[in-house]
Order: structure tokens, then C-alpha cells, then sequence
């Protein structure tokens, strides 16, 4: 719901009146209608209220509204600020100091824009919350702080440089409410705690292939190992390292010592994702200043912090997405996004060391979850990108930064963006990873632990028949399935008890038998998880 409605009321109202357009749209858009109706589409809203509910022609009335039955929306409020100034906000909590919407008003215009007013002698009333928990995710009730100075309970789950938006749709509830531990945990039942721990050095290995592959780099056999072994040693591991320290450690550690970066950390350069296409530039997502990351990055930090306990689902993916979008390194971003998504995870103890879940590879196994990821991304970038577009200049002259990085990028366009990239309603990529997370628990990792069992029991009924190593089991079951079923030369001349009478015969016996009672376990379990063809096929 992008366009203002012929009669509008609230934030539409509002955005009307001072002509404050978000870039991320509003969650709900209100007006004057006939009779009380709600339109959905997309997730979005569609208000109708009859008339007796149309609030008095002043910002002061159509705030209010906005807050009361609305969903708060932050880049809006902040652009809204910005354009008005604190004149109506200072006068309405002045004619209403005990009024719980005026004094909320009034604490969000300081929070937004770092600029006191003045409080009223009077002020008074019962402490209310700043934000609806009803309607947007929040801190946790003991992180709540109580703001004196207009009887505030400040819930805000970051700061103002960096605070995401988790608006609770039903869709939200759903995914928020997928229980990651409770679908491992059958996953351990089914499997066996023992095959789980040695299959995990696999898992990371498939996730670090699969995170390269997302960028396009899946045959970088060297750093794919060494991601690999980032992420069996440092995931959920030391402090969460969203600070420049912790970061510089992490990116030291998956880009290696050959880099062109000078600088590990925080990066002090501009930096845009994009593509290079017949030597000209083309930019899907301009990045923050560099001068604002680190401040991004403590507001990331202090949400993680001020809502633990809640959904680890909701908390990785704004761990994971928060970050793509900051993108605070030079080098190494989507890395790091990718590695957050485990990180939280393991850190809420939800999945315990050493596994890793190869999120990335479901993404990329399926053509349509990879076009889904690219989609989530475009949640933030696309709006920002389309506004901001005619900013992005690339000068004849290159520049080089203190970190190393030459860039002849200019963008001229950050005050304009910055709204947006501060309170960026991360809904939709909540809703998008906890899709990815059920199909990785149920389906993925299943199908994994599945090959590596009726590995196992095949191999196991080798050796019931013929007497053998393990490598030779692995090479005669590997045999049996690229030859069809029959007995290769090769083979015979070196293991020759298999020319015996009956004996290859039996081992193939074995073989099948072993699998056609996987598959039929195997129906079984998927007819639990899968009664509809998987998303994305």
C-alpha cells in the first residue's frame, strides 16, 4: 500500500499533508469510507472507517491516530520530523501533558532526531510504552527502560541509529513461531545423536560451498575450506562480533592474509553491490556511509541484546539481513550475513556445536528459493535504489581509501536514505528465513542424514556377507550404483571372492534390501512434513 487514498487519515494524512513519502511502504494505510472494512494485499493494509472516526485536520489528531491504530512506522516518523520540526509536537504535548499519545509523540521526536523539547511542567500520567507490542516486535519486558523525562516505557528493541521494524502479521506469528529446536530434536530422534555430530563436519562444508555459490564462486575450492573451517570454529563462539574488534578478527580470519584490504574492520571506504556488465557499472544497493556503520552496527548489537529470549528465527534473520544491508566491511559481507544466520542460532541454543545448518545450500539447491532470497533483498534495496538512483555517480578519477579499496564511487544521495536505512522493515526476510529453516530441518538435512545412514547399513551388509575394510565397502557400493548392479573387472581382479558362486549376487541382495527399507521409513516421515509439493519446485 504505496499510494496515498483519495480520503485519507493517519499516516496517509500526514504524508499528504507535509508531503513525507516513506520509501518502505506503510504497513497500514487508513481512510474515510462508507463502512468499517479491512483490505489486505501483500501483507499490507487497507483501513476503511466511517466518518464519525475521521480525527480533526491537525498533525497533532492524525499522529495520534497513527499511533493508536496504525502500525508506528519509523523511517515515516523520521522523515515526518524532519519536514515539520518540533513545533506541533511541542505545542501538543503542552496543551496535553498528561496525554499518553502527546507524551509518546514527544519522546519518539527526541529518540528520532536527537533534538529536545521542553517539557512541560505539568507532565504527568501513568507510564505507557513507546511503541504497541501488539504491532511491532519490541524489547523483551526486562529490557524495557523507563524514560522519566515523559513517563515513557522506551521499548524501542535498538537505537535510533539502526532500529529495524518486525511487523506482527499473521504471517510473522508463523514464522516467529517455528521452533528450530523442537524440529532438530526430531532430527535426533530419528537419526541418532551419534550420525548427526559426523555428519557436521559435512553440513559446514556444504554450507560454505553453498554461500560461495550464491555469489557466483562455488569453484574457490581453497577459500570454501576456509570458510568451512570459520564456521566450525567460530560459530556461537567469543563475543558477537558486530563491533569493529570481533569483526576485524572474522574478516582476517575468512578472507585470509592475501588480500588487497589494508584495513580489517569497519570499512572506510564507500561500497555498493553490483556488477560489472560490458565495463560499465551497475549498482543494485548503495551501502551507508562508512562514517555511519559502526554507530549501525551498535544499534544491531543492542537489538540482538534487548530481545533475547523471543523468536531466534526473528533474531537471525535481522542478525543476517540487519547486516547485509549495513555492510559494514569492504570485503567479505555476504559472508558474514550468511554466517550471523548460525551464529544466532547456536548462540539462543536452539542447534548445538558443531552443527550447522546448510541454509545456504537450500537456497541455492532450489531455483525458486534463490529467486525468493534475491526477492527478500529487493525488500530494501529496490525502494532505496529507485529513489536514489540519479545520486550515484561514478567520476573519472579513482580514489583510494585508508582501507586499500580504490573506488571512483560518489553517492550524493545518503541524507535522503538514511531513514530508510536506519529503520528498515525487515518483516518479509523473518518470514523468508523461517520458509528456509523448516525446508533445511525437515527436508534437506533429512534427505543428507538419510544418504549417510543407508550408507552406513548398506555398508554394514556388505561385511554381513563378505568380510572387508571400510574403504573397500565404500568402493564396492559405489560400484554397485554407477554400474547398475553388475560386477566390474576391475573389481573382480581385485577382490577375486567375488567371483565366487552366488556371492555378488548377494551383496547386491543386500544392497537393495537395505534401501528399499530406507525408502519406505523415508515416505513415511516426508507425508509428515511434506503433504503439498515443497515451496520453490
Amino acid at each position: 500500500m504505496t499510494e496515498v487514498p483519495a480520503d485519507p487519515i493517519g499516516a496517509a494524512w500526514l504524508a499528504r499533508a507535509y508531503d513525507v513519502v516513506p520509501l518502505g511502504p506503510l504497513a497500514v494505510v487508513s481512510q474515510v469510507g462508507g463502512r468499517r472494512s479491512t483490505e489486505v494485499n501483500d501483507g499490507f493494509r487497507l483501513e476503511t472507517y466511517p466518518e464519525a472516526m475521521r480525527p480533526p485536520a491537525t498533525p497533532a489528531a492524525h499522529l495520534q491516530f497513527h499511533l493508536r491504530h496504525e502500525v508506528p512506522h519509523l523511517e515515516f516518523l523520521a522523515r515526518l520530523f524532519e519536514r515539520t520540526g518540533s513545533g506541533f509536537v511541542q505545542a501538543w504535548v503542552a496543551a496535553e501533558p498528561t496525554g499518553q499519545y502527546a507524551r509518546r509523540a514527544a519522546f519518539l521526536y527526541e529518540w528520532l532526531t536527537d533534538q529536545a523539547l521542553v517539557v512541560p511542567e505539568r507532565l504527568g500520567g501513568n507510564y505507557v510504552d513507546a511503541l504497541d507490542d501488539s504491532k511491532l516486535v519490541v524489547a523483551s519486558a526486562d529490557q524495557v527502560v523507563k524514560s522519566k523525562r515523559w513517563r515513557v516505557n522506551d521499548n524501542l528493541a535498538g537505537t535510533r541509529h539502526f532500529c529495524p521494524m518486525v511487523v506482527k502479521t499473521e504471517a510473522l506469528a508463523q514464522a516467529a513461531g517455528l521452533d528450530v529446536g523442537a524440529l532438530f530434536g526430531e532430527l535426533t530422534e530419528e537419526f541418532g545423536e551419534d550420525l548427526l555430530v559426523r555428519a557436521a563436519v559435512w553440513m559446514t562444508l556444504r554450507e560454505s560451498k553453498a554461500s560461495f555459490a550464491i555469489e557466483g564462486e562455488a569453484d574457490q575450492v581453497g577459500r570454501v575450506q576456509r570458510f568451512a573451517d570459520v564456521m566450525a570454529r567460530r560459530t556461537g563462539q567469543g563475543g558477537l562480533p558486530l563491533d569493529d574488534a570481533g569483526l576485524a578478527d572474522l574478516q582476517r580470519e575468512i578472507l585470509g592474509e592475501r588480500t588487497t584490504i589494508q584495513h580489517f574492520g569497519v570499512r572506510q571506504s564507500p561500497v555498493f553491490v553490483g556488477e560489472i556488465v560490458r565495463y560499465q557499472e551497475v549498482v543494485h544497493y548503495v551501502a551507508p556511509p562508512d562514517d555511519a556503520a559502526a554507530a549501525m552496527l551498535q544499534g544491531l548489537r543492542v537489538f540482538l541484546e534487548r530481545t533475547r529470549g523471543q523468536s531466534s528465527t526473528m533474531r537471525s534473520a535481522v542478525a543476517a539481513f540487519g547486516f547485509v544491508y549495513i555492510h559494514p566491511l569492504a570485503d567479505g559481507n555476504g559472508r558474514v550475513h550468511r554466517f550471523l544466520i548460525n551464529d544466532v542460532l547456536r548462540r539462543d541454543g536452539v542447534i548445538p556445536d558443531p552443527v550447522i545448518l546448510p541454509v545456504s545450500a537450500v537456497i541455492m539447491d532450489d531455483a525458486g528459493e534463490r529467486r525468493g532470497y534475491d526477492r527478500v533483498l529487493d525488500e530494501v534495496s529496490k525502494p532505496l535504489m529507485q529513489a536514489v538512483r540519479q545520486h550515484v555517480e561514478f567520476t573519472p578519477t579513482q580514489t583510494t581509501y585508508p582501507d586499500g579499496v580504490v573506488s571512483n564511487l560518489v553517492f550524493h544521495g545518503a541524507k535522503q536514505a538514511m531513514p530508510l536505512w536506519r529503520y528498515p522493515d525487515l518483516t518479509p526476510h523473518v518470514i523468508f528465513l523461517a520458509a528456509i529453516l523448516r525446508r533445511t530441518l525437515t527436508e534437506q538435512m533429512r534427505v543428507e542424514f538419510r544418504y549417510l545412514r543407508t550408507h552406513a547399513r548398506a555398508r554394514a551388509a556388505l561385511k554381513e556377507v563378505v568380510e572387508m575394510p571400510d574403504p573397500q565397502a565404500d568402493r564396492l557400493l559405489r560400484s554397485i550404483e554407477q554400474n547398475g548392479g553388475q560386477l566390474s573387472n576391475v573389481l573382480a581382479k581385485e577382490m577375486p571372492v567375488l567371483r565366487r558362486a552366488g556371492v555378488w549376487e548377494e551383496l547386491v541382495e543386500a544392497v537393495a534390501r537395505v534401501f528399499q527399507e530406507e525408502d519406505a521409513a523415508d515416505t513415511r516421515v516426508l507425508d509428515r512434513y511434506r503433504p503439498e509439493k515443497p515451496a520453490g519446485k
